[in-house]
């Protein structure tokens, strides 16, 4: 399933900027957006555009051909904003029938903006990524109001969310490397590929499933220098593992099964920031918890922080189309979306 860039979506409250006249910020969904005064009312619907969306080269967008039209965190007056809200008759037809929701991303010919791949993360495709294994990807809070609602209260525990390329490591009938989307045929010049032989990965779950009986995929965040600009100043490179995946289970090991595994094998995990949180419904807090200092460079701010129960809970609103309908989401830092994006 695609990410829903452009969706149609309520203006649920209105607040002023102080020292701005003509501008206030918009609530939708969880997301804050600066907007001009007067031009929507409280309960409107509006066209949504989240960020990291490419707005197509048409006069409609012409404002933003200066941003190369792309939507980025932005602060205004003081006031940090998150996507741009339209008013629904600026862009679409006023016969169209369209409700709370609706996407429309594919209509107004919007694009989700990918970086440029570093040479060093390209290789030679041996196959797609492997229908055994989920792909990762983490929804952001702000959408996920429902979700909070249903699971308030429940332990959880908090990583830290490293800005790098998703790495995946299985072994099954014989060993994988894979990119997010791909599998890699071994290359001596492919960064993915140098870390799974410096740090024996094929050994180690080699090894586990002699202990165990099982075969297991181990997904980690390739980071570090030539990676996705190395923003945290890490020397050399770094394979830190978030996930410890039963393929022939099915199943994501429960956070103690995934430290007691990792700690065994020699595996390096992201940094755990508590192994003890209960979940509150208030994704604005949450989003003031995703900021502070990087554990892996008390100078740079981190990423963010992903949040998971203690135990594993799946639930099919969590369902991204890619066999992962598990509890796991994130909130970014909004300091380092300012400054590095």
């Amino acid at each position: 399933m695609a990410r829903k860039l452009a969706t149609i979506q309520k203006i649920t409250r209105l607040t002023p900027i102080e020292n701005a006249d003509k501008l206030e910020v918009a609530s939708i969904l969880g997301w804050k957006v600066v907007v001009r005064k007067e031009e929507f009312k409280e309960g409107d619907l509006c066209v949504y555009c989240e960020i990291d969306s490419i707005l197509p080269d048409k006069p409609e967008f012409e404002f933003m051909r200066p941003r190369k039209f792309r939507i980025r965190t932005i602060r205004l007056r003081g006031q940090i904003s998150q996507g741009i809200a339209f008013p629904i008759k600026s862009l679409l037809p006023l016969a169209t029938i369209l409700e709370e929701g609706d996407d429309v991303t594919e209509t107004l010919e919007i694009e989700k903006y990918l970086p440029q791949i570093p040479q060093c993360l390209t290789g030679v495709v041996k196959n797609t990524f492997p229908s055994f294994i989920p792909k990762t990807d983490e929804t952001r809070v702000q959408i996920l109001q429902n979700l909070l609602d249903r699971y308030v209260g429940i332990k959880c525990y908090v990583t830290e969310k490293v800005d790098g390329s998703s790495a995946t490591y299985y072994f099954k009938d014989e060993f994988g490397v894979c990119s997010r989307n791909l599998e890699l045929f071994e290359d001596d010049k492919n960064a993915f590929w140098k870390q799974a032989r410096e740090n024996k990965i094929e050994e180690k779950l080699k090894q586990a499933l002699e202990d165990t009986g099982w075969h297991f995929a181990i997904q980690c965040e390739l980071i570090g220098q030539g990676i996705q600009k190395n923003n945290l100043k890490i020397e050399g490179n770094q394979i830190p593992c978030y996930n410890v995946f039963n393929i022939d289970r099915y199943k994501y090991l429960n956070y103690k099964e995934f430290i007691e595994f990792c700690n065994k094998y020699e595996i390096l995990t992201v940094p755990i920031l508590e192994d003890n949180y209960i979940l509150e419904n208030n994704i604005d807090n949450l989003i003031e918890k995703a900021r502070g200092a990087s554990k892996l460079n008390n100078k740079i701010h981190r990423e963010g922080i992903v949040i998971r129960p203690l135990i594993e809970i799946t639930d099919l609103e969590m369902s991204t189309g890619m066999g992962n309908a598990r509890v796991s989401f994130k909130a970014i830092n909004n300091d380092y979306l300012l400054k590095y994006e």
